[in-house]
């Protein structure tokens, strides 16, 4: 073998040596970011290592990862992490509008190696304008554009290569992966604490509600509040204000969930404080609404029913604040739908409310609802109404308090066939025995 054999022999395995390198770099990058895919470290973290790897085995002075917001029109990249080099002492390199909607527009590698006679670029330059060379492929997930994976710089003076072309646009493929699932399992971990906290705020809720049923000589009363979601906005309330007298409300809140419990809880602290210092149910009310509309959004109110029963002269004292109008029956059949009150509250300041007072008979029951009762659809959309819970009251009326509420629950869900509770049904029952 002459010398010109030995030194292409050489050549060439020197070139195979310096490629089987830089292969070992690439899989040892790769091994790396396929290793975050299986974690579960934050998308901040694994998409920090991502362009770690980047600025190291590429070689250049900065990279950065954009994610793609589709809402948002005007600014639709936003810049998830930017490292650069420690070595140099760099401001960040900002990717102007024109360079990233060529991309969104492309959604192609962009690889420049002269940045300052790129025609494509020229109103994104002036004389100081930082970036020399740059290299930005995007991250595709199923054909879709979630974001771009973008190097500046190359620190050698050939610029970049289509090697490096490669290289990145493998790195953009598998970080599409590791975002995604980064993504799905920071959105798992929240709706698990979120989960938690509706779960905490349920029990809270169940807490702010009677724990048992009042006992009243010659009464049987009794209440139940079912939300239609984990927390809800009806609420009732049983207050002892002295022997003879017991405080009873019954409000629905405008909307379900969270901020609808939030008011309820608001609601419920104010009518208590209202009605522990002796004021009437038309005081209490009046009061409430005030400080609802001076303290909530204008598209937040509530329902009410206030009473005071006095089972000593038989008597019940009530405001009906905009809510369903209650149902009285006497022995008879005879039926007063307990009207007088005013505006729902919330909706205006100062509002002038009103209360009357009816004696009451023996076996007389009074039932108050919120209107998820008579409003429970089936799949048909036909309610469950007012004329179905009369007929019923009316056919039932020897039962107690507690079996009245539990045929009525029973015969919502019946009549619904199993159609999703839409509302917070809600009922307190006062019969004189």
């Amino acid at each position: 073998m002459d010398t010109d054999q030995i030194t292409s022999q050489i050549t060439r395995l020197q070139d195979e040596n310096h490629k089987l390198r830089i292969a070992v770099e690439e899989l040892s990058v790769l091994n790396e970011i396929a290793t975050a895919i299986t974690s579960t470290q934050t998308i901040e973290k694994i998409v920090d290592l991502i362009v770690r790897k980047c600025v190291k085995h590429i070689k250049v002075e900065q990279g950065v990862v954009m994610l793609l917001d589709e809402k948002d029109t005007q600014n639709p990249f936003h810049t998830m992490i930017r490292k650069q080099d420690s070595t140099t002492n760099l401001l960040p390199f900002r990717l102007d509008t024109q360079l990233t909607g060529w991309m969104l527009m492309n959604k192609a590698p962009l690889l420049i190696n002269d940045f300052q006679s790129d025609k494509r670029f020229s109103s994104v330059k002036d004389v100081d304008f930082p970036i020399k060379s740059l290299l930005s492929v995007p991250m595709l997930l199923k054909g879709k554009m979630i974001g771009l994976v973008t190097v500046f710089n190359k620190k050698s003076e050939s610029g970049f290569t289509i090697n490096d072309q490669r290289l990145l646009g493998i790195i953009a493929a598998q970080s599409s992966h590791v975002v995604e699932n980064a993504r799905l399992y920071q959105n798992e971990q929240a709706l698990i604490k979120l989960q938690e906290e509706m779960r905490l705020a349920y029990d809270i809720q169940v807490d702010l509600l009677p724990k048992e049923q009042p006992k009243v000589e010659g009464y049987q009363i009794a209440g139940r509040s079912i939300p239609a979601k984990d927390v809800g906005g009806d609420y009732f309330d049983f207050i002892q204000m002295d022997e003879n007298k017991l405080s009873f409300c019954l409000a629905d809140i405008t909307g379900k969930g969270m901020p609808a419990a939030l008011l309820m809880a608001n609601l419920q602290a104010t009518l208590r404080g209202q009605i522990l210092v002796g004021k009437s149910c038309k005081d209490c009310v009046a009061f409430s609404n005030d400080l609802l509309y001076y303290n909530t959004a204008p598209n937040k109110f509530a329902t009410l029913f206030s009473g005071i029963l006095d089972n000593k002269n038989h008597e019940f004292t009530y405001c009906n604040a905009g809510h369903n109008n209650p149902v009285l029956i006497s022995e008879d059949n005879g039926i007063i739908r307990p009207d007088v009150g005013g505006l729902i509250v919330g909706i205006a300041p100062s509002v002038p409310y009103e209360e009357a007072t009816i004696k009451l008979k023996t076996n007389d029951i009074l039932v108050v609802f919120s209107d998820g009762i008579t409003e429970a659809m089936n799949k048909e959309e036909e309610e469950f109404d007012e004329p179905r819970l009369l007929e019923l009251l009316k056919a039932n009326k020897d039962k107690t308090s507690e079996e009245l509420i539990e045929l009525i629950f029973s015969e919502v869900n019946s009549f619904t066939k199993g159609q999703p509770q839409s509302d917070d049904m809600t009922i307190v029952i006062i019969k004189r025995a």
